[in-house]
């Protein structure tokens, strides 16, 4: 069995939304939201700017990860969840 290691973030939610939501701007986007895949796991890594490991959440099998995307860009991985069963 592996101990748990607590990790602490240092970022603030301030406002939850129905939508992706520029804070600058204010502007508000239509989004999808999907599970994350294999092939997605392969744009979200260190050298593209990700400081998070996403692939050991997809292969927790306790654990289901979502992308949310902007409709028509679903390129743009930047925003993701995750749901614990």
């Amino acid at each position: 069995m592996r101990n748990k290691v607590q990790i602490e973030q240092n970022f603030i939610i301030d406002k939850l939304t129905d939508s992706i939501l520029n804070t600058i701007s204010g502007d508000s986007f239509q989004t999808e939201v999907s599970r994350l895949t294999s092939l997605d796991l392969k744009t979200v890594i260190k050298k593209n700017g990700w400081n998070f490991d996403w692939k050991i959440e997809f292969n927790d099998i306790q654990k289901e990860v979502y992308k949310l995307t902007i409709v028509n860009n679903s390129n743009d991985y930047s925003r993701f969840v995750e749901y614990y069963n």
